[in-house]
């Protein structure tokens, strides 16, 4: 009985043991095959360009991204008063003075090198904590039937001078105006960007962003308008309905009205996923990412030297853009100068 009762426990002890074992290799099956984390992106872009480009990294990386989108200084600051606490993971914007803001105050880990090596240094700044994924040129919409080539400004400055009084339009309350402003900042100063935006408040007539002032040009209720140059094409692209009665002055020359702007791309400090997150930013600025986005209906500029811009654009290395570092684009200086001068 002893020994029949010590057998009896040496089995027990070895089925326990071999369960043990089934189930610790069960669990690194299951750790094996566990699902990816979704990506949460706070998007100040468009949303159906940034869908198209998180598809394709979806498709391509099997990461889920939930995108959660809003306008670029309201997400910049959301970002900053979260803190830690985000539940973001990427953050990319139409603009850069937004990424600055975040930037300069902590918010985003610093990029791979590798992700660096991708983008230009004319589209990434010096901390190497964020980087651009697409660019906007900006330009002059006019009706030519209301104002002559010939009589077109060779500056953006120029529209601050008397004779543009009612014939110019702007859209002064969104972050496209406002990173336009900020380049003249940067390039021209403090008093030249007051006195130029008095001039404005003068002259200018104000709009519910790009796509309304295009579409007051087209109807011949101003003559011209300052807008990104994305605007006109997409329209042209389809039906060319708010664009047909207007055409596009680039200022070029390295003048501010050259001003290429910089959509920017950057994990957040606070990611839960950071190896996913540097990987959506990667595929971005990556071959593959640049050329969804050239393809795309979007008509905004790819940025690598590997994929060329949509064919239909004016070649960006053909905009005599100034030289402006993206990272001293100040969105708060420039809004408090606007308002100064009453736009806003």
């Amino acid at each position: 009985m002893r020994n029949g009762g010590k057998i009896a426990a040496l089995v027990s002890a070895l089925a326990l043991a071999l369960a043990g074992c089934g189930s610790t290799a069960d669990q690194a099956g299951t750790q094996g095959t566990a699902e990816k984390p979704t990506l949460t992106l706070y998007n100040a872009q468009h949303e159906d360009l940034m869908k198209v480009m998180v598809d394709a990294f979806t498709k391509e990386s099997g990461i889920k991204v939930d995108i959660r989108s809003g306008e670029d200084p309201d997400m910049a600051h959301q970002i900053l008063q979260e803190g830690s606490a985000s539940p973001g993971d990427v953050f990319v914007t139409e603009n850069s003075p937004a990424m600055t803001l975040v930037d300069g105050q902590g918010g985003f880990a610093k990029l791979d090198q590798a992700t660096l090596e991708q983008v230009d240094q004319r589209y990434r700044p010096a901390t190497g904590n964020w980087a651009g994924f697409a660019a906007r040129s900006t330009v002059l919409a006019y009706n030519p039937k209301l104002l002559a080539e010939a009589r077109l400004p060779a500056s953006l400055m120029d529209l601050a001078a008397p004779e543009w009084k009612d014939k110019v339009g702007i859209a002064p309350g969104g972050a496209d105006f406002q990173a336009i402003v900020s380049a003249v900042l940067a390039l021209k100063g403090e008093d030249a960007t007051a006195a130029w935006l008095k001039g404005l408040k003068e002259n200018a007539r104000a709009y519910q962003g790009n796509g309304a002032a295009m579409r007051a040009v087209n109807a011949g209720e101003i003559p011209a308008a300052v807008i990104y140059h994305y605007y006109w094409y997409k329209d042209r692209a389809e039906a060319g309905t708010n664009s047909k009665n207007v055409e596009l002055h680039f200022f070029g020359k390295q003048d501010p009205g050259a001003f290429v702007g910089v959509s920017g791309a950057a994990v957040l400090k606070a990611s839960r996923h950071p190896a996913e997150a540097q990987a959506l930013v990667k595929f971005l600025t990556g071959e593959q990412g640049q050329r969804v986005l050239a393809q795309s209906d979007a008509m905004e500029y790819s940025i690598s030297a590997k994929v060329p811009a949509n064919p239909a654009l004016k070649p960006l290395g053909e905009l005599a853009a100034p030289d402006v570092d993206i990272s001293s684009l100040n969105g708060p200086e420039v809004t408090e100068l606007m308002r100064q001068a009453g736009l806003l």
